[in-house]
């Protein structure tokens, strides 16, 4: 009887060992997959500077300026420092929306073809000042919900540190996720180098409202 005890104690603590080699197996496998799709530690460090070094370059480039320095426009046409930071802030949101948006829906890698261009070349093409964009509606500043500068600084400083920590901490599958905008098609990693260039783009427009020579001088 002992014997037959034995046996059975013996063949349950076997299946027990085959099924938790099974649950580890398959553990390892599903880490191994994670980290294979997620952006590399090189990645993450270019994404994390450039978002850092544009968020900061917005608030630097409107440190200590006066409400007629915020509000002085070179021209009818033009936007003032003002109306900069209200579409800076509510395009930080809006592309992150999408981009968001795009990680949460199905993989769709098979739209990989139609990325053109590089991550250099994403952060370039945002970033270049040489070829003039008009923005849609909901992106113009007069649209959005800010009614001062801190109110719209607020908004970028709590949504750009929102994405800075998301980039820190994710291992999402970036690269697979695809979104197509009017510029292009772009996986959600360069979605979020664009929304960092984007914010440089209209840090450069400041620059250049507070070099026209009628600028007020306080």
């Amino acid at each position: 009887m002992h014997k037959l005890l034995f046996q059975s104690v013996h063949h349950q603590k076997i299946k027990f060992m085959k099924k938790l080699s099974l649950l580890l197996a398959a553990i390892i496998l599903f880490a191994f997959k994670t980290k294979d799709n997620s952006i590399t530690d090189q990645e993450r460090k270019t994404a994390l500077d450039l978002l850092q070094k544009t968020e900061q370059g917005v608030i630097d480039a409107v440190a200590g300026l006066s409400d007629a320095q915020l509000n002085f426009k070179p021209a009818p046409d033009r936007w003032s420092v003002l109306e900069c930071v209200k579409h800076i802030a509510i395009s930080e949101q809006a592309l992150w929306h999408v981009a968001d948006s795009t990680i949460h829906g199905a993989a769709n890698p098979e739209k990989r073809s139609d990325i053109k261009a590089t991550d250099e070349q994403v952060v370039q093409m945002v970033e270049s000042r040489e070829k003039k964009v008009k923005t849609i509606p909901p992106f113009e500043p007069q649209n959005t919900p800010y009614n001062s500068l801190s109110d719209a600084l607020e908004s970028f400083k709590t949504n750009r540190d929102k994405l800075i920590t998301y980039v820190k901490t994710t291992d999402d599958d970036l690269r697979n996720h695809v979104v197509t905008l009017p510029p292009g098609s772009f996986d959600s990693y360069q979605m979020i180098l664009f929304i960092g260039a984007h914010s440089n783009r209209h840090t450069q427009q400041i620059e250049e409202v507070k070099s026209d020579p009628n600028f007020p001088k306080n």
